[in-house]
């Protein structure tokens, strides 16, 4: 669900006060493209929002989102919108409770 790998990669490439800071942009940002995915966002829309948490989810190692984001993006792109929106959740809720429990756990001295 989360390459830590990528996220200890990430923390070393920007610092440790860094990445928090984006860390914490990403999943307020991610918190809102959730609540904006509704059946009702035209294909477009939804697109763009599972474009961005696609590529934010990727750069965070939170690999099982970002799939589900790449199946999606696709759909929309050819205007289907019947993307399941509450795996896309679900996952998200998940990866997002397995990145903050973890975090203490992967830099641990």
């Amino acid at each position: 669900m989360i390459d830590w790998e990528r996220v200890k990669e990430l923390r070393a490439e920007i610092g440790a006060g860094d990445f928090m800071e984006v860390a914490e942009m990403f999943l307020e940002e991610a918190d809102a493209a959730i609540v904006r995915l509704t059946p009702e966002l035209s294909a477009k829309a939804m697109e763009a929002d599972l474009h961005f948490l696609k590529g934010a989810a990727l750069n965070l190692g939170f690999t099982a989102l970002s799939g589900l984001c790449q199946d999606g993006e696709r759909r929309a792109a050819s205007g289907d919108t019947s993307v399941d929106l509450a795996a896309l959740r679900d996952t998200y809720f998940a990866s997002k409770s397995a990145f903050e429990g973890g975090m203490d756990r992967a830099f641990a001295a």
